[in-house]
């Protein structure tokens, strides 16, 4: 072996032991690294600690102002921590509060140390096998601390700090004193912060003395005060009541009579939940807006943070629609009135009235009383049938119709069966004909009139029901005047810079320093054609001049567009109106119940051409004259070319007639606007009837009827299987042409059937199901003369070899000698 080689030999193991060192002196210093870094962080959340204490809190407040916009910055609210919630010791909270709100919100409460993995693991299951997020894995300590501490900021980073100060409070605090902190804090609807407010705003006692009832209630709400609120919704709240028991129940904090007695309380009704305390001027707007500040900033920024928030709201326009209001309805006991103004050109929230008596009652009807529009929704199909693109001109025919739904036939007539025979959209529009309006439902479809309303401002939930388009969802007036807002806009809704998708109630927001905190500038979004608003508006012009809305007509002959609405009971009644320079939207109705408002108008039915068409016109003559606002005109729409189209509505949507469609819909549409898709309906069609589980004989009478004809496969049957019975159809559904086939599926006994023995003496049947094969058995020892009465399995069933029948017979009676 050369010299060289046995010299370099030694040199690969010392290499290695040096990457050794190397690899070891890093994973130290990574060691190190990582250790000085936890320590760093455990220090850094541990010194914020102390701030998380409410009493600590509450001293280092700075009192925060809500103003108006006119007259000269009044102020509508002090936004301190002080008045928004009052500090309760552990010992002046009752622990059936306690106990309600642990059932309900982390049941594990007293065994985790603020982060609850086996919590975390079960919610992220849970959203992966719903894959949608159904289940919370936050605990009662992480919560404070968002809501306290990090106002609801939404990142990685929030959720990491939010664990590591939760970790490091469970080690520094006790249970009990983070549970009161918790309860002390948490926002419980209706204005109340923290335990010891709501147990006065809801039951007007203090928390100290809560039943099992109140106090599932409320343990109810924190986790959505919207859906759960008991004056807003009551159903819901009762159900989620009816929730938080269930769980006092199964973790053994309530007995079983405990439960029940609850569950029959009643809840706190509407009108007794308030505040307690005075109110400034415009108390539902300025609880609506305090309740998006804590939407977007948390309640612990909101209360005692120093915010100087401008409102839009002129509290002279605000005066002007109180007095319209108590001139039409000075009656207390009688239906009440919501309104809300907006400046189309801002989107500026000018005036809101919420209700009667906001000391009685908190429940904002301009905002939380969701009531049926009726035919003040109609402008939202009218637009989406101008969208695409069917004339205003195309014919209709008034009177009762009857449109197929699948399974199910809508059934619609006129109010009080005025029918107009063959009129044009336009009209229709004018004169708020609903059956005309079912039929530009189907057309234009309901989901299509979804997305329209969506679009323009409409929050509330919407189901794609073709009762939609005559007003059978709910909505609330603070919506719909936004929404028609974009009708006097040239089809822009407007948005806040801000807080984007909402009612521009808040225009600027200051710290106490007076630096911007957010500025919440005018967003137009186009969501309509320019040239679409202004159709829609020509048409709702009509409605003033000549229809339904003649009494909102104002003195000045100014130029304006609304439409009323109706509900089929008259428990609800709109009028939602116009000018270019301000909008309104009239409810009047009995507030806390559905009643029917048939004599209140002078002994006639309330409608929405009643009080709220005169309550508007009362109210714009004096917000217009206020405002200085000088008579408008608004701009004229182009009607485009338009040609006739026949057209049927199939498979869900309108498509072209191809010549063979059954009763196909002339309607006028813009030039080059028709559907594009045609119909591929047969010669001499007919719908194809679902005939599974009918006989034979029921199958055949009914495809004869259509007509069509029928052919039969066969299978072959279970033993036990009831014969001649439809079992499937090719096809199933669907449409065919006179006469052509429908294939009927039905079961073959392959060893026979049973045959009918019931009326049979005893002899006769046991010779006649033996010479099938079949065995029998019948209870006692029955002589051969005895009467069959009953067998199990029945006539025309499928048999099989060493099948059992079982018999029951009548034993004549001997007569006495």
């Amino acid at each position: 072996m050369p010299r060289s080689a046995q010299q370099q030999s030694p040199a690969k193991p010392r290499r290695r032991i040096r990457k050794l060192r190397l690899l070891s002196l890093v994973l130290l210093l990574f060691l190190l690294g990582g250790v000085s870094f936890t320590f760093g962080l455990i220090t850094a959340v541990a010194s914020e600690i102390p701030s998380l204490d409410p009493a600590r809190l509450q001293k280092q407040e700075v009192d925060g102002y809500i103003y108006a916009a006119a007259p000269g910055n009044r102020v509508l609210a002090v936004l301190r921590g002080s008045e928004s919630r009052i500090i309760d010791p552990p010992d002046k909270i009752s622990p059936r509060i306690k106990h309600a709100i642990i059932a309900v919100e982390d049941k594990r409460f007293y065994e985790h140390g603020g982060v609850d993995v086996h919590a975390i693991v079960r919610a992220l299951w849970a959203d992966v096998r719903n894959k949608k997020v159904v289940e919370g894995g936050s605990t009662i300590t992480q919560q404070f601390i968002n809501n306290t501490y990090l106002h609801n900021e939404q990142s990685i980073g929030r959720k990491l700090k939010e664990a590591a100060l939760a970790w490091q409070l469970s080690q520094r605090w006790s249970k009990d004193r983070i549970l009161t902190a918790y309860l002390n804090t948490i926002y419980f609807g209706n204005g109340a912060y923290g335990v010891e407010q709501a147990a006065r705003t809801y039951f007007h006692k203090t928390a100290t003395n809560l039943n099992w009832a109140e106090a599932a209630l409320l343990a109810g709400i924190p986790s959505d005060p919207t859906q759960f609120d008991p004056v807003a919704s009551p159903k819901a709240a009762k159900a989620r009541r009816a929730l938080v028991l269930r769980d006092l129940y199964e973790q053994g904090y309530i007995t079983r009579r405990d439960l029940v007695r609850a569950e029959r309380r009643p809840l706190p009704r509407a009108e007794d939940v308030h505040l307690p305390g005075k109110q400034g001027p415009a108390p539902y707007f300025t609880n609506y807006v305090k309740q998006q500040l804590v939407d977007r900033y948390g309640s612990g920024r909101v209360f005692g943070g120093g915010l100087r928030v401008h409102t839009t709201i002129d509290l002279n326009v605000q005066r002007m629609a109180r007095r319209a209001i108590t001139k039409w309805l000075p009656d207390p006991h009688g239906p009440s009135a919501a309104l809300v103004a907006i400046d189309p050109r801002n989107g500026k929230v000018l005036a809101m009235i919420g209700g009667n008596s906001y000391r009685k009652s908190q429940f904002n009807l301009a905002v939380q009383g969701e009531r049926q529009p009726g035919s003040s929704f109609k402008p939202f199909v009218l637009a989406t049938a101008l969208k695409q693109g069917i004339s205003p001109d195309s014919q209709f025919v008034s009177g009762p119709v009857q449109i197929p739904l699948g399974d199910k036939v809508w059934y619609v007539h006129n109010y009080e069966n005025s029918d107009l025979g063959r009129i044009s959209l336009a009209d229709a529009t004018q004169f708020s004909d609903n059956t005309v309006y079912a039929q530009l439902t189907q057309v234009v479809g309901p989901g299509a009139i979804v997305r329209t309303a969506k679009s323009l401002g409409i929050t509330s939930p919407l189901q794609n029901y073709f009762a939609i388009g005559l007003g059978a969802e709910a909505v609330n007036p603070l919506e719909m005047a936004r929404a028609f807002s974009a009708f006097a806009n040239g089809g822009r809704r407007i948005d806040g810079a801000a807080f984007g998708n909402r009612p521009r109630a808040v225009s600027l927001i200051e710290n106490e320093k007076k630096k911007i905190v957010d500025d919440n500038l005018p967003v137009r979004r186009q969501v309509l054609t320019a040239n679409t608003s202004a159709m829609v508006t020509s048409l709702l012009q009509n409605v003033v001049k000549g229809g339904t809305g003649v009494k909102a007509q104002l003195s000045d002959g100014r130029a304006v567009a609304g439409k009323t609405g109706t509900t089929e009971n008259y428990g609800d009644a709109w009028f939602v109106g116009y000018t270019p320079q301000l909008v309104t939207a009239v409810w009047v109705g009995y507030p806390t119940t559905l009643r029917p408002m048939l004599t209140e108008y002078h002994g006639q039915p309330v409608a929405g051409g009643t009080y709220p068409a005169l309550i508007w016109k009362s109210f714009m003559e004096q917000a217009l004259r206020h405002l200085n606002d000088e008579p408008e005109s608004f701009a004229q729409p182009l009607l485009p070319y338009s040609v006739p189209r026949l057209v049927v509505y199939r498979n869900g949507r309108t498509q072209l007639d191809n010549g063979n469609c059954h009763s196909p819909r002339q309607l006028l549409y813009f030039s080059g606007r028709a559907p594009a898709r045609t119909a591929n309906c047969k010669l001499n069609e007919v719908d194809v009837p679902h005939v599974v589980g009918d006989t034979v004989a029921e199958a055949n009478a009914r495809l004869a009827s259509m007509p069509l004809r029928p052919t039969y496969v066969y299978q072959p049957a279970k033993p036990r299987q009831k014969l001649g019975i439809v079992l499937r159809q090719y096809p199933a559904r669907g449409t065919l042409s006179s006469y052509q086939k429908v294939t009927l599926v039905l079961p073959r006994a392959m060893h026979g059937s049973v045959p009918n023995v019931i009326g049979l003496r005893l002899g006769r049947a046991e010779a006649r199901l033996e010479r099938l094969h079949l065995k029998w058995a019948v209870g006692g020892h029955p002589s051969p003369g005895a009467k069959v009465i009953w067998q199990s399995p029945g006539p025309r069933t499928a048999a099989d070899d060493g099948l059992v029948v079982r018999l029951a017979v009548k034993t004549a009676q001997q007569r006495p000698g």
